[in-house]
Parts: structure tokens; C-alpha cells; sequence
């Protein structure tokens, strides 16, 4: 629920699986704060997580993905309040990472485990007497006037300055005053493109001490650009042609904003400076600042994220954002004369950098595996180091932290004396206690009966099967010479085509055609029923089976979803249009966030569709209006509403390229009895969707809710 404190995560398409290390950055920073070492997750950010009333886990019991979207239209609260929903990969040992492994609930034992985190995560002080910030800066706190570059190290470091051969003709700032501790700080960041002359400015910001933008302009260069290097700069040759400001403008604007005792600040500063053709005396850079051995420089986005908890340059976006990059720098120069030198020692950056470079190898090895090896090399690998419980934690401060489940469950070596026999039971429970403790996990179960592999195997062929006919239509009837190719061309316009088969077994030939996402064959069936193709009038439908029954329902809440808000959908693109192409194309659009370009999971090449995501909804049915009949390098654009988030799709794709685990004699004798049990199962789900709704609503306000499905493995 999010009121003063909020959650915010800026993950789409792709970037919608997570790792339990995110999971467990989230629910630690929610827990602890800034105490033991927490800081804000490095995948998304809490608000005011000191306004937080409490943290709530509810975990369904070897209940999947593939049960949420099997029971879809069951799990009716659960998918309309919950605003975020993410894949987690597999683990070994879910509740044991979940909690931190070795986790100890025992207050005995707490203290103990509460120093060997402390002394885990901090440096020794005769380790920070090695640090290079402290041998630079010693370890007591200081003016920002200690930070600033003297005129030796401005000249090693290649700034602009008075009086210099190569400087002739730069624009001094005459900010000539004496300064002191209480200095303005301004921060200054620019982008460049190269042009004949070489590196010239395109687009400045600056940003006062508050974080204020006092300047974002674009900048015309004065010779011709070679290369604009829109994927750094943001710059493209269509945001500069109607642009009338020149470099002159900005030096004389810049000159009167600054006062006569202001001090710059920015992360290699100097490149800007000179590119700006400006002289400034004071200046602090970043990249000096947080300081490293053998004349390294950290870059300004791991600083960010591991000094202040921001995630800046985002792949996400198209190129940087000067006035994103400028408060950036100058609240890593405000936590440094803030906090002192010996507080940012102990951040021990180079560890951290060196923790993130590994985590990005494994990562890399990982995406060239197939899942099934990734999850079986999960399986097999020894435990690592144990990771610091933060219940334990928890205790220590005084908060106790509360433990509900089924008797039957294993809580990985956890003690909880809070065992119940029914969901019933640990609702009343849970309505009961969770309002008098600050973290809790609540978990529900369907009961054994329902978790059995071949019930499992029979559910996901049943899902599977499901998905198949929403993707596939069929279309006809066609003449006996009618042109496939054509036909191909047609239906391609709609989305990537997966299959497409002739049906002969008809009086006139029929045309089947299975589509890679469930946009695309809706828009099939919406844009082509009835319509001419191949010379023929045709009808479009879906196949009629029992499990298609109540595709229009299912289509319908698909549409209504929360993670749809303000997404669209839009297909017949050249496989030739680049992002970049896109962005230009698409950057008209009123309230444009995000462009996901979904790729082939397999050979990673673009498909022919992508998504658009808006900062309102209305802007989302607004844009639907303005594509009608575009036409984008020769191709006629078809778009709707988005069906399918990031993970929806992503996981289409792999039920789509994954043979079943169990052999089809066995998965055909059990499919009977799994009809049995379905609609048990269907009322068992609905059930425990109503118990999610009572402890939801019983919740106080600012509380983080997190419901996970687990999965068995």
C-alpha cells in the first residue's frame, strides 16, 4: 500500500527477472533502513523507507508462475492490486536464501551473529589507514573548500586555465571571490558530439545545491557533427535541427547564473570545461574525490548506485541526461564533505566494485546456458559464503519478527512456534499478530495432494496447450491457386509468425498460423476477420476448443491488468529499425517512458513488433488514435492495447521452446485424473486469493507487501 512511503521500480520487458539477492537487497533495506549496513536495492528504490509501518512476506508453497497464469482469472485481487510482478530465478534452497542462509532465529545467538556481520561488511581501521581517501584526506570531516583542486592538480589533470597557451579565447568566469565552507555548489554536466573541429558541446546542465535544474539546453555546434553518438549523448540530428542556441549563448548565460564564489562540480570536470571553451578557479571533480590507487577513477554510475543507492544511465534510456549525470555528482560531493572521508572508507568501493565485475561475469556465463543447465548447475553447486540474516538483525534492534506456516512445512531450520493445520488457521492468525510486528512471512499452502509431479506435469501440458490455441488462428478460405507468400506478408504485419501451415483437409484450403505473442493474434483476428487477402474475403478465428471457451474473458482481464496500464502493443515494423530508429520515430508521442524492442531468446535478433509504455494511460489511447495509418520507412504500423508484460511473453516463449519432462503414456493416464481435481483446485485458489484480499486490506498504511510463488525447486 503506498501512501508517504513508496516503491518504485523501473523494470520492463527484459529486465523483469530477479535474482533472491534482489529479492533479499529489498526486504533487508526495507527491514533495517540504513542500520547494518543496508542500502537501497541496486534494481529499485523505496521512498521514505523510515515512514515504513512494516514489511509483509506471504509465500505460496511450491505454487509457480505456472500456476498464477493456469488459475489467472481465480487469482482476481492478487492481479489487480499488486502494481509489480517480476520472475525470480530458481534457487536450490528458496526460504534458506530468502532469509539468508544459516539463518538463526535463537535471541542467544542473535549477538554473536550481529558483530560477525558488522565486522564482515566494515573494514578494520588499520585497513582504512591503507585507503587512498584516507592517506589524501585523513579521517576527520572538513570543509568543502579541502576538497576543492588546487592549481597544481587542475593543471595535471588537463583543466582549462588562465592565462594557459592552449586556452586562448575561453571564457573566463571572473568568479574571483574568496571562498568559504558555506560556498554555493553548483553542478555541471554536458554532452558532446563529435564534429569536424572535434569534441563540442550539444547540451548543458546545471543544477544548484537543492538538486534544482537551473539549465538544460541544448547547443548548436558550429561545425558539421561526424557523429552525434546518440547512444552516450542522447543527441540525435533531428533534436538539433530546430535548435538556434550557439556555444556564446551558454558561456554568457552561464557567466551571469554563476555568483562570484561558486564552486563546480562534476565527474571529470574537466572534459566539460573544456568543451565549454571556460575557465571556473574552483572546482571539485568526483572522479579525484573518491579517490583509488595508481591514478584509477571510479565510474560516476557505480558511484551512484553504491554511494547513493541511484540507479543513473540506464540502459533503458537513450543516452545519458546531462541533469541526471550533474545532481548526481553533486550529491556524491554533498555525502563526501557530509559524511567525511573515514565514513566513505568505509563503504569499501573498490570490494564493491570488484563484487559487481564478478556478479556481471557469472551473469554473462549464465545467458549462454540453457535454463535447464543453469537451474541443475544451481542444484549441484557447493553453498557459498553465508550471507548476514537480517532477522537476526531485527531482534537485536528490539523488533521480533513473526513466523507463520502449516506444520508440515519446513522453515529450513527456523524456529517458529506459530504452527497451524489449515490457510483458515494462519489467516486468523496472521490478522491477529502481524499488526504487532514489523516483519512478517506468511505462508498458505494448497496441501500436498495438489503438488504432485504428475498432477504438475498434467497442469503445465494442460497451460501449455492452452497458450498454443490463443496463438494460433486460422484463416480462409482461399482460392486453390491462392499466393501463400502474400498471405505470410499479411499476417507478418500483425506480429512475429512462429508457424504458419496450409490446411488441405478442408473444401477450399485454410491457412494456420501460430504467432510468438498473444498480441499479435488477437490483432490478427480484430484487424483481418473479413477483410480481402490473397484475393479471397476470409474469416479469422481462433480454434474452437474447451480451453479457448473463455479466451475473450481471459483477453479482456489481460487487457485490464495492472502491469498493462499504459502499454501498447505495435507490430508490422522492418526487422532493418533500430532502437534508435524507433525512439526518433516514436519521441512525437505525448508522455512517452519507455520503447522495449523484444528480441528472439535464441538468436537474439529484434523481432517485428515492440512495445510502448506511457506515463498515462490516456496518452497509451491517445497514441493508439495517432499510429492509425502511420507508415514508418514503407510499413503500415497495426498497434492495440499490450496483452502480455515483459515476463508474460518471456515465458510464452520458453513453454513454447520446452519439451514436457514426463513421457506422454504417463501425462495421458493422469490427465483424467487431474480433471477431477481441477475444480477443487480451482476453488482452493479462489479461496486463497480471498485470504490475500483479508490480509492485505487489514494492513496499515505503508506497508510493503511481497507475495511469492516459490516454485518446488
Amino acid at each position: 500500500q503506498e501512501k508517504s512511503s513508496r516503491l518504485s521500480a523501473a523494470l520492463f520487458g527484459e529486465d523483469c527477472e530477479i535474482s533472491h539477492d534482489q529479492l533479499y537487497e529489498l526486504l533487508k533495506y526495507a527491514a533495517l533502513g540504513k542500520c547494518h549496513n543496508a542500502t537501497q536495492p541496486s534494481w529499485c528504490r523505496i521512498y521514505h523507507q523510515s515512514h515504513l509501518a512494516g514489511v509483509v512476506v506471504i509465500v505460496l508453497h511450491e505454487m509457480s508462475q505456472l500456476h498464477f497464469y493456469k488459475f489467472y482469472l481465480q487469482f482476481k485481487h492478487l492481479r489487480r492490486v499488486f502494481r509489480h510482478r517480476f520472475t525470480l530465478t530458481p534457487s536450490a534452497n528458496f526460504l534458506a536464501s530468502l532469509y539468508g542462509e544459516g539463518a538463526n532465529l535463537k535471541p542467544q545467538n542473535t549477538a554473536q551473529g550481529l558483530v560477525s556481520t558488522s565486522s564482515e561488511c566494515i573494514p578494520k581501521s588499520s585497513d582504512l589507514q591503507c585507503d587512498p581517501i584516507i592517506r589524501k584526506y585523513g579521517e576527520k570531516k572538513r570543509g568543502l573548500t579541502s576538497y576543492t583542486l588546487t592549481l597544481e592538480e587542475q593543471k595535471k589533470n588537463d583543466y582549462p586555465i588562465k592565462g594557459s597557451p592552449g586556452c586562448k579565447g575561453y571564457i573566463y568566469t571572473e568568479c574571483d571571490q574568496q571562498r568559504t565552507d558555506s560556498s554555493p555548489l553548483f553542478g555541471l554536466d554536458c554532452e558532446m558530439c563529435l564534429t569536424a573541429k572535434g569534441n563540442e558541446v550539444t547540451r548543458v546542465s546545471l543544477v544548484d545545491a537543492q538538486g534544482q535544474c537551473l539549465l538544460n539546453e541544448l547547443v548548436k555546434p558550429e561545425s558539421t557533427v561526424v557523429n552525434y553518438r546518440t547512444r552516450f549523448s542522447g543527441i540525435t540530428k533531428k533534436m538539433l535541427l530546430p535548435v538556434k542556441t550557439r556555444l556564446p549563448d551558454i558561456q554568457t548565460r552561464l557567466k551571469k547564473m554563476l555568483p562570484h564564489d561558486a564552486v563546480l562540480v562534476g565527474h571529470s570536470l574537466n572534459a566539460d570545461l573544456q568543451a565549454l571553451e571556460m575557465i571556473h578557479p574552483s572546482v571539485i571533480d568526483t572522479s579525484l574525490l573518491f579517490a583509488r590507487n595508481e591514478g584509477r577513477r571510479f565510474k560516476l554510475k557505480f558511484l551512484a548506485k553504491a554511494v547513493l543507492g541511484k540507479e543513473i544511465q540506464c540502459e533503458q534510456k537513450l543516452g545519458h541526461d546531462p541533469a541526471e549525470d550533474a545532481r548526481a555528482a553533486l550529491e556524491l560531493a554533498q555525502f563526501f564533505i557530509e559524511q567525511g572521508p573515514a565514513k566513505v572508507a568505509e563503504l569499501n568501493l573498490e570490494m564493491l566494485l570488484t563484487t559487481e565485475k564478478l556478479a556481471e561475469v557469472s551473469q554473462n556465463k549464465a545467458a549462454f546456458q540453457p535454463q535447464e543447465c543453469r537451474v541443475q548447475k544451481q542444484l549441484n553447486e557447493p553453498p557459498h559464503l553465508s550471507k548476514p540474516c537480517f532477522l537476526d538483525c531485527l531482534q537485536v534492534t528490539g523488533q521480533k519478527p513473526l513466523l507463520l506456516g502449516r506444520q508440515d512445512l519446513d522453515f529450513s531450520g527456523l524456529r517458529q512456534s506459530n504452527l497451524s493445520t489449515s490457510n483458515k488457521q494462519i489467516l486468523q492468525r496472521a490478522l491477529e499478530d502481524v499488526p504487532l510486528s514489523t516483519f512478517s512471512i506468511i505462508q498458505f499452502s494448497l496441501g500436498p495432494e495438489y503438488i504432485a509431479s504428475h498432477l504438475l506435469a498434467g497442469l503445465c501440458e494442460k497451460v501449455r496447450s492452452k497458450l498454443t490455441d490463443m496463438l494460433t488462428i486460422y484463416a480462409g478460405p482461399f482460392e486453390e491457386s491462392f499466393c501463400l507468400k502474400s498471405v505470410k506478408k499479411e499476417f507478418g504485419r500483425c506480429g512475429p509468425i512462429q508457424s504458419l501451415t496450409v490446411v488441405t483437409e478442408t473444401y477450399q484450403p485454410y491457412v494456420c498460423i501460430q504467432y510468438e505473442v498473444l498480441e499479435a493474434a488477437q490483432l490478427a483476428v480484430e484487424s483481418l476477420n473479413g477483410a480481402e487477402v490473397a484475393g479471397s474475403c476470409i474469416k479469422v478465428q481462433r480454434p474452437v476448443t474447451a480451453a479457448v471457451l473463455d479466451c475473450d474473458v481471459l483477453i479482456k482481464e489481460l487487457e485490464l491488468d495492472v502491469e498493462n496500464e499504459g502499454v501498447i502493443y505495435v507490430a508490422g515494423l522492418k526487422k532493418s529499425l533500430t532502437e534508435m530508429d524507433l525512439q526518433e520515430e516514436f519521441s512525437q508521442l505525448k508522455d512517452l517512458e519507455t520503447l522495449f524492442l523484444p528480441k528472439d531468446l535464441q538468436s537474439g535478433k529484434h523481432r517485428n513488433c515492440c512495445f510502448l509504455k506511457f506515463q498515462k494511460s490516456q496518452s497509451a489511447v491517445d497514441a493508439l488514435e495517432v499510429i492509425k495509418g502511420w507508415t514508418v520507412k514503407g510499413s503500415k504500423l497495426r498497434s492495440r492495447h499490450a496483452l502480455a508484460s515483459g515476463h508474460l511473453w518471456r515465458w510464452i516463449w520458453q513453454m513454447n521452446h520446452s519439451n514436457g519432462e514426463q513421457g506422454g503414456n504417463i501425462l495421458y493416464e493422469k490427465m483424467e485424473q487431474l480433471s477431477d481435481s481441477e475444480q477443487d483446485l480451482r476453488k482452493k485458489v479462489k479461496k486463497l486469493d480471498q485470504h490475500i484480499k483479508k490480509l492485505y486490506r487489514s494492513l496499515q498504511n505503508n506497508t510493503l507487501c511481497v507475495v511469492l510463488f516459490p516454485g518446488v525447486n
